[in-house]
Parts: C-alpha cells; sequence; structure tokens
C-alpha cells in the first residue's frame, strides 16, 4: 500500500469517535465511558484514544510485522495467548487489534463458548471449547459479535464505515470466511482494511470486493 494511504488511514484515526460496548453488555447497559480510561490496561496516551481508534491502530501496527501466513495449530497461553507475531492468519489481525483497545477475544469466545456452546457453528467435530484455536476462526468471532449485539447489516456505501470497524466476508468462488478491519479511507468512497489473505498484514482497499457478511462496531 502507498505511503500517503497509510498516512491517509492514520489520521482517520484522531476522527473516529466511537466509544465501547463491554461484552456481555447490551448497549442501553454500556458503562460510563469516563471510566473507560481507568480499566483499560493500555498506555496513557493511547488509552486516551476512543476505543474504535485503538483496533484500528492496532491494525495498522501489524504492517510489517505480521509478514506470513500460518493456519497451524498451536497450543497458547490463556488468557492473552498469540502465536508468534511474525504469522497467523485474518483472524489474529482482528484478534491482535482488540488487544490493543484492551479486548482479549480468546478469553471472551472462550467464556461465551464455555457457557453456550450449542450456539456456535458445529463444523469442526469438536464437543467442547478449544481456548487454542476457537477465537481464530472466523464463523465463531462473527457468532460472538452477533451474540454481543456489536453486527449491523451490511452497507454498500463506503461512508457508512469507520476506522475500527470489523468486517468480515465470504470469499467469492470458495466460501471461505475472511475477516479484517477498516483502518481509514484513501478517499471518501475507498476504505482501506488491514487484512491478511496469505502475504501477511497488509492495507487494501478490499472492503466490498466480497460479498459481506458481518460488519461490526465498538460503541
Amino acid at each position: 500500500m502507498h505511503r500517503r494511504s497509510l498516512l491517509t488511514a492514520l489520521g482517520f484515526l484522531l476522527a473516529s469517535g466511537a466509544g465501547r460496548i463491554a461484552f456481555g453488555q447490551t448497549p442501553d447497559q454500556a458503562p460510563d465511558r469516563s471510566t473507560d480510561r481507568a480499566r483499560d490496561p493500555t498506555p496513557e496516551g493511547d488509552a486516551a484514544l476512543p476505543t474504535a481508534a485503538r483496533i484500528a491502530a492496532g491494525a495498522l501496527a501489524q504492517i510489517g510485522v505480521m509478514t506470513l501466513y500460518d493456519p497451524s495449530y498451536v497450543r497458547l497461553d490463556y488468557p492473552m495467548g498469540d502465536v508468534p507475531i511474525e504469522r497467523g492468519v485474518c483472524s489474529d489481525v482482528v484478534v491482535r487489534a482488540l488487544r490493543a483497545a484492551g479486548i482479549d477475544l480468546q478469553a471472551e469466545i472462550h467464556q461465551d463458548m464455555a457457557r453456550h456452546f450449542a450456539a456456535y457453528p458445529d463444523r469442526w467435530g469438536l464437543t467442547r471449547p478449544d481456548r487454542n484455536i476457537d477465537h481464530r476462526r472466523v464463523p465463531n468471532i462473527e457468532t460472538l459479535f452477533k451474540r454481543k449485539g456489536l453486527a449491523r447489516r451490511a452497507s454498500a456505501n463506503a461512508t457508512d464505515y469507520l476506522p475500527g470497524d470489523i468486517v468480515s466476508w465470504r470469499l467469492s468462488g470458495s466460501g471461505l470466511p475472511h475477516i479484517g478491519v477498516v483502518a481509514g479511507f484513501a478517499d471518501i468512497h475507498t476504505a482501506l482494511v488491514v487484512h491478511n489473505i496469505g502475504a501477511g498484514a497488509r492495507l487494501e482497499p478490499v472492503l466490498f470486493d466480497w460479498p459481506i457478511e458481518t460488519w461490526a462496531r465498538f460503541e
């Protein structure tokens, strides 16, 4: 991605004003945003930013660092487990971006699956949650977002999306699930997404390249 597009994406972070809905809460139960800064385990400068801006910044920070696509099953620490920083799949971009905002997707999905296992997709032959891999599977992420009231109806208008939004797709032809983080705009009609589709974390204008399955926003 050209340097100008990356700088544009960084500039849009400061314009993002979305707040936080804590997992396990509905929008009308959202906490007082004045307490977010004290609760977030992020550095002081980052904690002063809105949640969505930290998600987008966390995605952008992976460019040039996450350079490999590697879907290998790995035994992870819990909570806050991660594969080696230079590798991963599309879902790992989202996991790391959310952690930059103080949200541990590994723990959130594991805990919800432990309580509501039957609510999650049954396509891997599992009979119980696996905290090493569940959060690295796009359909599980989509299910959590829907269950927590974060999912929105997809829009065909690029201006409806904001930096920090998380979007999943079904790839044309294969139908495989894919996911990424909106991180800014090259221009008013061209959203830029951080994703890993085979060559590491890249910032690319792919928002409408495939049919959108889920669109989630933290506010």
